[in-house]
């Protein structure tokens, strides 16, 4: 089977396209560093050709609202059509457990323009909304630096290890679409602040993590379980502590 991995050579596409080629299938990576280009169309049409199954992984370089829905709607804007005229019969795309319920955001309302142009394209789909990975914690910590200290909000999270979520979607590119949401997490829900302060721990920082009732995640408010799968699909099997506990996975 031919499967075209949009983004295909970022953390998540380059693991799949490992993953899928592994089990003896064609996976192509597709990005600007492979001469195709979403936000252009560039490659567009030759790299679909003869594809059955499109993945998108893609994500935008800036997370600035105007930035990031033009990257969003544009590069759907030529993907979509692009597919439907190649005649791949299964689009899946990767986004966020809880982006309708985070629309004060920028980024999750382009995650949801995304989204809804995929729902209409008329091309059977899947959509993948994961949780955050362990790889992000860094950036978390980064986002909700206040001096010295990490002020993060009031709320549950339950990362996922990224290889997991390759292997999720590796399986779901063999399956039939699904033409809904798939809600996928990791094995354990944190506290926000109990998770940062493992990766602090680990990683040899001092920051002090303080909660705040008034705290936002990329810019918007959040309930206690925004970020937690409603009805999980799969749970990764890697826990946090076993992650950690890689060579190299703290960067």
């Amino acid at each position: 089977m031919k499967i075209v991995v949009i983004g295909g050579t970022g953390l998540i596409g380059s693991q799949l396209v490992q993953q899928l080629q592994k089990a003896g299938h064609e996976a192509i990576p597709a990005s600007p560093n492979t001469g195709v280009n979403t936000l252009t169309g560039e490659g567009l049409n030759e790299v679909l050709q003869g594809a059955q199954v499109v993945v998108d992984v893609s994500n935008s370089p800036s997370f600035a609202d105007e930035p990031v829905m033009h990257f969003f709607k544009t590069s759907n804007e030529h993907l979509l059509p692009a597919e439907k005229a190649a005649g791949v019969q299964h689009h899946i795309a990767l986004s966020v457990v809880g982006t309708q319920k985070l629309q004060a955001s920028g980024y999750f309302r382009a995650k949801q323009v995304q989204e809804d142009l995929i729902k209409t394209s008329g091309i059977p789909y899947t959509i993948v909304h994961a949780t955050q990975f362990f790889e992000f914690a860094g950036g978390i910590t980064q986002m909700s630096l206040a001096g010295d200290q990490v002020v993060l909000p009031d709320a549950h999270i339950q990362p996922i290890a990224s290889k997991d979520v390759a292997t999720f979607l590796a399986s779901v590119a063999l399956a039939a679409p699904a033409n809904k949401i798939l809600e996928i997490g990791g094995p354990e829900q944190f506290d926000m602040n109990a998770w940062i302060q493992q990766y602090l721990q680990a990683s040899h920082k001092n920051n002090e993590v303080v909660t705040s009732s008034t705290a936002l995640y990329s810019g918007a408010p959040l309930e206690t379980d925004t970020l937690v799968p409603e009805a999980a699909a799969y749970l990764g099997p890697t826990t946090y502590a076993d992650w950690i506990a890689q060579p190299g996975n703290l960067r």
